[in-house]
């Protein structure tokens, strides 16, 4: 473990780090980083966001020059970096003292194992946003509470107003997976070393896909392609009169679609069991500490206060918009209170702080995320946007999968 003078000596050294992410104006958060330790001065950095980010860190880690100390790894990529030993360890520096200070399954996102990857930065517990005008429109007076109440409330909508109840992303994996998630289903598993489970057609995988293949083809579900032209006008028109979609959604969807304030409102995702309360998680990232820094103190110093400072952490979640993992944050009245005009002054980020709470806490990743998702598109993707049978296309994604692990050298349980 690393005593507190080793800790006092290197944040008094001066030191220049360098750190890598694409949240906006994170700098901000930075200054008062610098501020508490002069001594260290941080070098913030966008190398691009998505596959462009992971792709400028992995060069620079195989080319030996050039990684920063700290990087932004969202929590699907994790292992994909512990696979090659890229990321430092970051129980010896104390980062056990603060994993009680995180929701739980956020915690075990960046520390599946004895070991610690990274310090959780925000999360996407999962909802539904919904048009309580068109909703009230088609007779329906409150979220639907499970799916099957979903499945009636999508033909009221359709055979009363015209507008689809939402959208299924037909390229879009972090949805489906979410689905999966709050399914219980376990389509993931990697031990940290040479041994990786793979299930994306088990049977509650299946239950997902033969739900939304019912809808879609029933031409109660749109498939538009989400984040594009059309999808961002679907939001603003009334052609969807709802989104299935994360803790980020809210204030994204405030940009998206502003004519239509006062007109929204948040809710959970619909339950697979009447009276349960699961959900599933889409999206979110950590700060990892890259192997290879020659400031390891300094640099675990930076990305746990990034996010467990509880300035710095209130300001990412309320400048940033990012959604927070931190209980600080989520504790307090100044956030979970906020009313927020475009819900119709709903209370929207206490709802979702209960949500995170619903989360199943034992979720893993495969260490070649990369090759997941890119084959989900051109498997499940093609089958969703063609209206056809999902649960079939996921025994040729499975299959798919199975065949690049054992082509890489894992054992597939």
């Amino acid at each position: 473990m690393i005593t507190d003078e080793q800790r006092e000596e290197a944040l008094n050294t001066p030191t220049e780090l360098t750190f890598w992410t694409w949240v906006p104006d994170i700098q901000n958060e930075v200054d008062l980083f610098e501020e508490a330790y002069p001594a260290i001065s941080v070098k913030v950095e966008n190398v691009g966001q998505g596959a462009e980010h992971y792709q400028k860190l992995r060069s620079a880690l195989e080319a030996g020059q050039g990684a920063p100390d700290v990087a932004q790894v969202e929590y699907q990529y994790i292992s994909s970096f512990v696979l090659t030993e890229a990321l430092l360890d970051l129980v010896p520096y104390g980062s056990d003292e603060i994993s009680g200070d995180y929701v739980e399954w956020a915690w075990n996102q960046v520390s599946p194992g004895d070991e610690t990857w990274a310090i959780p930065q925000d999360v996407g517990p999962m909802g539904n946003l919904y048009r309580e005008d068109i909703l009230a429109e088609a007779g329906i007076d409150e979220a639907p509470a499970t799916w099957d109440d979903y499945a009636a409330a999508a033909q009221s909508v359709k055979d009363e107003t015209g507008s689809y109840i939402s959208n299924l992303g037909a390229t879009q994996a972090g949805q489906m997976i979410g689905f999966m998630w709050q399914a219980g289903a376990k389509p993931f598993g990697y031990d940290g070393a040479e041994t990786v489970s793979i299930n994306v057609n088990g049977p509650e995988a299946k239950q997902v896909a033969d739900y939304w293949t019912g809808l879609i083809q029933d031409d109660l579900i749109s498939v538009d392609v989400d984040f594009q032209d059309e999808w961002y006008q679907g939001l603003a028109s009334g052609k969807y009169a709802g989104w299935l979609t994360a803790a980020w959604g809210p204030i994204f969807l405030q940009g998206t679609a502003e004519s239509t304030s006062g007109l929204w409102r948040a809710a959970p995702l619909p339950q697979w069991s009447a009276g349960e309360q699961v959900s599933g998680n889409w999206g979110g990232s950590s700060d990892a500490v890259l192997a290879t820094s020659e400031n390891p103190i300094a640099a675990y110093e930076l990305a746990k206060f990034i996010n467990h400072d509880e300035e710095s952490a209130f300001r990412l979640a309320t400048e940033q918009f990012l959604y927070p993992p931190q209980l600080s944050v989520l504790e307090d009245p100044e956030f979970s209170g906020q009313q927020l005009e475009f819900y119709g002054g709903q209370e929207v980020n206490a709802l979702f702080a209960e949500i995170s709470e619903t989360v199943d806490t034992d979720f893993e990743w495969l260490p070649f995320m990369d090759f997941v998702y890119s084959t989900y598109g051109e498997t499940i993707g093609t089958v969703i946007a063609e209206k056809g049978d999902i649960a079939a296309a996921l025994d040729e994604w499975q299959a798919e999968l199975v065949d690049y692990a054992e082509a890489q050298g894992f054992t597939v349980e």
